[in-house]
């Protein structure tokens, strides 16, 4: 499908893809994790030999997150990761930044994972999915939509019927590790460094604001509408 924008520095985009046929594409945590660290490995300028990186014997997460990547091509401002496919908030840094930080991470992802399940073909349905984002309230309501997948995971339909547990729900997401939410709450997370939180709009000055506009988020009966710079319109 062709794109309807051009990809441009300094400006933001939500970029999604999920799995061929909706396949599951992170089995277990070791590939949760491995996607991780190539948010981080695949935004940058030096070239890195990915499966050399790897094979390396006794290397620690943390020490894959502290490889010289050279300069970063694109900024995350947040991630989840999702059981058959995943979300991310991206700002172009340089020209073609998201075209090239995707394709590095969308090919050394499937090639690990191929070669792990001994098989062939696309682990993705299509090229990756994006949305330009260039209205405000939209790119603040992506912090939570992002970051509220994983309430799927226990409550498919809570945003048709609302939020059965509240409780659990909050401590559900509370312990998700394969999303940026802990980082917005102020844990200390190896994985921090995939994002480049200052270089999106400071909505949340404190972990209090991002819970309070999580809560709101989780509790509110309309939907969003991003073609209307007031954000919200009532569900018909």
């Amino acid at each position: 499908m062709k794109r309807h924008f051009a990809f441009a520095p300094d400006e933001y985009y939500h970029v999604y893809n999920r799995g061929t046929e909706r396949r599951v594409i992170f089995e277990d945590d070791h590939d949760y994790k491995r996607f991780l660290v190539l948010l981080y490995l695949s935004n940058g300028t030096a070239a890195i030999d990915l499966n050399e990186y790897f094979s390396q014997e006794g290397r620690s997460f943390l020490e894959l997150f502290r490889a010289n990547r050279g300069s970063q091509i694109v900024d995350v401002g947040s991630y989840c990761l999702m059981p058959n496919h995943f979300h991310l908030l991206l700002r172009e840094k340089v020209d073609g930044g998201v075209s090239t930080f995707m394709k590095k991470l969308g090919t050394a992802y499937s090639t690990y994972f191929n070669k792990k399940n001994t098989r062939v073909g696309p682990l993705f349905q299509g090229r990756f999915k994006a949305q330009h984002v260039d209205i405000d309230n939209y790119l603040k309501y992506l912090f939570s939509y992002i970051h509220l997948n994983p309430v799927k995971l226990i409550d498919p339909k809570w945003k048709e019927k609302g939020i059965f547990d509240m409780k659990k729900t909050k401590e559900y997401l509370n312990e998700y590790p394969y999303s940026s939410y802990q980082n917005f709450l102020g844990r200390k997370q190896i994985e921090k460094v995939i994002l480049t939180r200052n270089r999106f709009p400071e909505y949340f000055k404190t972990t209090h604001d991002f819970e309070e506009f999580i809560n709101d988020w989780l509790t509110f009966d309309d939907e969003f509408d991003v073609r209307r710079p007031s954000g919200k319109r009532k569900r018909l």
